[in-house]
C-alpha cells in the first residue's frame, strides 16, 4: 500500500454514515464550486466591467465638460445636470492636489469591483485619481486630479454591482445546506436501523434474548431485520429442541443406571469385589449424565444477568480449594458483566477440575482489555504445573471423550467451550509459565 493510499484511508470516515455523507458532499461541493467559478469567472466579471465602464464614462464626460467650461459659475449647470441625469453628486475643490493617487480597499473583497473600476477610469478618464470605498457604506467617492483642482464624485454603490449576486450566493449555499441536512437526517435513520440489527446480532451471539426486532428504514434494511428475526427464531427453536432432547435422553439413561447400581449392590460379598470396576464405570456414567442434565437445564432456562465476575471466580476457586489444593486468585476488586452465572460456574469449575486432577499447583488470574470503542474483553487465565497437552492435540482435547496421553478428556472441556461460546467468547489452551497447561476463557463485556 502506497503512502497516498494510507493517507486517504486515514482521511476517509470508517462509518457508513460518514462515508454516505461524503459520497453526497463531495459531488455537491464540486458542483457548487463549478457553478461559482462560472458565475464569478464569466457572468459577474462581464457585469462588473460594464457597470464600472458606465460609471467611468459618466465621470469622463463630466471631466470633459468641466475642461471646456472655464468660468466657475458655469460649473453649476454641470453639477445640476449630473445629479439629475447621471445620479452623480459632484464637488470641485479649486487649487487642491491629490496627496496619493490609488484605491482604498473595498468592503467586499470577493467582488472584482476595484480592478474593474481602476481599468475603466484609466481607460476613459486618463487622469490621476483615487477612490474611497470605506468612508460611506452606501457610496464610493472618486477624486480626480484636474489642472486647477480636484473633482469629488460621489457614486452610489448600487451603480457598481448588481444585488442579484447576494440572492445567487444565498440560494446556492442555502440549497446546498438544505440538501446536505436532509441527506444527513435520512442516512442517519438508515444507519440507526443497521446499528440496531448489529447490536441485536451481537447480543444474540452472546446468548442474550433480545426478542424480535421492529423492521424500520429502507426496504433493504427492513428485509435484513426481518431475516434476522426469522434466523433468531429458527436458532432458538433448534437450541430449545436440542436441549430438550439432551435432557430427555439423559433422564431416560438414569433408570437403567439405577438398576445397574442396585444390581451391583445386591451381589454377594465375594462377587462385589470383582464388580468394583463395573461400579466405578457406573458412577462415571452417572456423573456424565449429571453434567448433561446440568448443562441442558442451564441452556434452556437460565438468562444472562448482571454478575460480578470477580466474586464468581473467587467463590468457585474457594470451593475447589476445599479439596486440599489452595488456588490463589489474582483479580480486580469487581468486574460486572452480563452472564449466565450458573453456566459460567460450570465452565470455570470444569477447567479447575481438569487442572487439579493433573497438577499440584494451580493459579487463577482475571484481566481485562479494550475491545473496540465500547466494550472490553475479560480473560480468565488458569495456569497449572501438570504435564500439559501437546500443541497439536489441544483442539482435539475439546472433542467429547477424546483419548490423549493422559487419558480421556470426557465432557468437561467440551462443555466449558460451549458455554464460553454461548456468551460470545471462547476457551483457548496455551503453554503455562508454570510449566504445564494454561486455559484462557475470553468473554466479551
Amino acid at each position: 500500500m502506497t503512502p497516498l493510499d494510507r493517507g486517504l484511508r486515514r482521511l476517509v470516515p470508517r462509518g457508513l454514515l460518514g462515508r454516505s455523507l461524503l459520497i453526497i458532499l463531495v459531488p455537491l461541493v464540486i458542483l457548487q464550486a463549478i457553478a461559482l467559478q462560472l458565475f464569478y469567472g464569466s457572468h459577474l466579471d462581464v457585469i462588473s466591467r460594464r457597470l464600472a465602464a458606465g460609471v467611468a464614462g459618466d465621470v469622463a464626460m463630466v471631466v470633459g465638460l468641466l475642461d471646456r467650461e472655464t468660468v466657475e459659475q458655469d460649473h453649476t449647470w454641470i453639477f445640476r445636470e449630473a445629479a439629475w441625469r447621471l445620479d452623480l453628486s459632484l464637488a470641485y475643490e479649486a487649487g487642491a492636489r491629490l496627496t496619493q493617487a490609488g484605491m482604498r480597499p473595498a468592503s467586499m473583497p470577493l467582488l472584482p469591483l476595484e480592478e474593474d473600476l481602476v481599468h475603466a477610469m484609466q481607460e476613459r478618464v486618463g487622469l490621476p485619481f483615487d477612490a474611497d470605498w470605506q468612508s460611506d457604506p452606501r457610496s464610493v467617492i472618486i477624486r480626480v486630479q484636474m489642472d486647477d483642482g480636484v473633482l469629488h464624485v460621489e457614486v452610489a454603490r448600487k451603480r457598481l454591482f448588481s444585488g442579484t449576486i447576494y440572492l445567487f450566493v444565498i440560494w446556492l449555499v442555502g440549497s446546498s445546506l438544505l440538501l446536505f441536512l436532509m441527506a444527513a437526517i435520512f442516512m442517519r435513520n438508515q444507519v440507526r436501523a443497521l446499528r440496531k440489527i448489529s447490536a441485536a446480532a451481537e447480543a444474540f451471539g452472546m446468548g442474550r434474548t433480545v426478542g424480535p426486532m421492529k423492521p424500520e428504514g429502507a426496504a433493504e434494511v427492513r428485509q435484513a431485520a426481518t431475516a434476522f428475526n426469522r434466523m433468531e427464531e429458527r436458532i432458538s427453536r433448534f437450541v430449545e429442541s436440542r436441549t430438550e432432547m439432551l435432557a430427555g435422553i439423559s433422564h431416560d439413561l438414569r433408570t437403567p443406571l439405577t438398576r445397574l447400581r442396585l444390581g451391583l449392590a445386591m451381589l454377594p460379598e465375594a462377587a462385589r469385589e470383582d464388580a468394583a470396576a463395573m461400579t466405578e464405570d457406573v458412577e462415571e456414567m452417572d456423573r456424565l449424565i449429571g453434567d448433561y442434565l446440568a448443562f441442558a437445564r442451564g441452556e434452556g432456562v437460565e438468562q444472562p444477568e448482571d454478575t460480578d465476575l470477580t466474586a464468581l471466580i473467587r467463590d468457585v476457586a474457594a470451593r475447589q480449594s476445599r479439596g486440599g489444593t489452595t488456588i490463589p486468585v489474582q483479580a480486580p476488586e469487581a468486574l460486572r458483566m452480563a452472564l449466565r452465572a450458573g453456566a459460567m460456574r460450570r465452565c470455570f469449575g470444569n477447567l479447575l477440575d481438569n487442572a487439579r486432577k493433573h497438577a499440584k499447583r494451580v493459579s487463577v488470574k482475571l484481566t481485562q482489555q479494550k475491545r473496540g470503542e465500547r466494550g472490553i474483553w475479560a480473560d480468565i487465565i488458569i495456569d497449572d504445573d501438570g504435564p500439559g497437552i501437546p500443541a497439536l492435540s489441544r483442539e482435539d482435547a475439546f472433542k467429547p471423550f477424546t483419548t490423549l496421553a493422559g487419558g480421556s478428556t470426557g465432557l468437561g472441556l467440551a462443555i466449558a467451550r460451549d458455554i464460553a461460546r454461548a456468551h460470545g467468547g471462547d476457551v483457548f489452551l496455551e503453554d503455562s509459565p508454570l510449566g504445564g497447561l494454561r486455559a484462557r476463557i475470553r468473554l466479551p463485556g
